[in-house]
């Protein structure tokens, strides 16, 4: 017996250590495998989550407009038409509300959209409204004295005050809003109209009456590149009235707002957002109602060169031919 003791010792120990590593090796392959199941089941929830957020996504952007109809959605700033236009909308920033007395640049979409329907760019589309003063004698002439652009999304790129070729004889304060302190720093007039020319060169023109503005500026619009509400058979409609009707009135009855209403005179810039969104009441039809005449022509050539064309002297109202009488 005692011959076997050490050996049957020696065994013993030789197994226990046997026994401890074949129980760790088994215990690091349990955790690895372990490990692996853990690791394969958080890649399949991820793709899982990828795959979710890839659907929801495709799903989002099938059934959302490109342009967020709503007013408070639509804060992006608009990439106006050319350079120009952004330069004349940054300089107006530190002078626009000192200078017109009118505190709102922008203009909700009265129609509830905030892009023009399919076919028309926002960029192709500009309000304007014009100031006319009296000159010469019996103030017999009417002149250009301020002009206002603003873009669809209702942001003025520009508005100043225009100095006329011959002096003043009446301000027409009380339609005009125009004062004699206006003009003592306004721009002379063939420098604000070459200035005005280049935005709305290539545009289709939104407004009221505007063959008064157009006799002030010396040019000739193509009918297709003009939407004057003056003469919409929509808004009439709309008014219920079949004559000529006002823009205050216009805008009175189909937008419930009221304008025209400060004892010192009309405001270019709040007259052309009232055209702006009483063109956006109808634009749709509208729109639809001029497809045959845009299909036979390309504003965004044809009117560019047309527009130089109509600039020609020939083309002038009598009375602004000549500045020198």
């Amino acid at each position: 017996m005692s011959a076997f003791g050490p050996l049957s010792n020696s065994m013993a120990t030789q197994s226990s250590t046997l026994y401890s590593v074949l129980t760790k090796t088994s215990r690091r392959r349990k955790v690895k495998q372990k490990n692996k199941k853990c690791l394969k089941v958080c890649q399949e929830i991820r793709q899982g989550l990828k795959r979710k957020q890839s659907e929801v996504l495709e799903q989002w952007c099938l059934d959302s407009p490109r342009e967020s109809t709503q007013p408070w959605r639509n804060k992006r700033t608009r990439k106006l038409g050319n350079t120009q236009e952004s330069e004349w909308a940054v300089s107006l920033t530190d002078t626009w509300e000192a200078d017109s007395g009118f505190s709102s640049e922008i203009s909700p979409p009265a129609s509830g959209r905030s892009s023009p329907c399919v076919g028309v760019q926002p960029s192709m589309l500009l309000a304007m409204d014009c100031e006319m003063v009296g000159t010469g004698v019996n103030r017999q002439f009417s002149e250009l004295a301020r002009c206002s652009l603003v873009n669809y999304s209702g942001t003025v790129i520009y508005d100043k005050y225009v100095l006329p070729c011959r002096p003043v004889t009446d301000y027409r304060t009380q339609w005009s809003g125009i004062k004699k302190e206006h003009l003592v720093k306004a721009l002379p007039y063939e420098e604000a109209r070459n200035e005005i020319l280049q935005i709305i060169k290539g545009k289709i023109i939104i407004g009221h009456a505007l063959r008064h503005d157009f006799a002030a500026l010396g040019i000739s619009i193509p009918h297709e590149m003009v939407r004057d509400t003056s003469t919409s058979h929509l808004l009439r409609q709309m008014h219920g009235s079949a004559g000529c009707i006002s823009l205050k009135k216009l805008t009175g009855t189909l937008l419930n707002r009221s304008i025209q209403v400060d004892s010192t005179g009309h405001c270019s810039v709040e007259d052309a957002l009232a055209a702006l969104d009483l063109y956006k009441l109808v634009e749709e039809e509208w729109e639809k109602s001029l497809q045959p005449q845009v299909q036979n022509s390309d504003p965004a050539t044809d009117s560019t060169s047309s527009l130089q064309h109509y600039m020609q002297d020939e083309y002038w109202p009598d009375s602004i031919t000549d500045c020198s009488e």
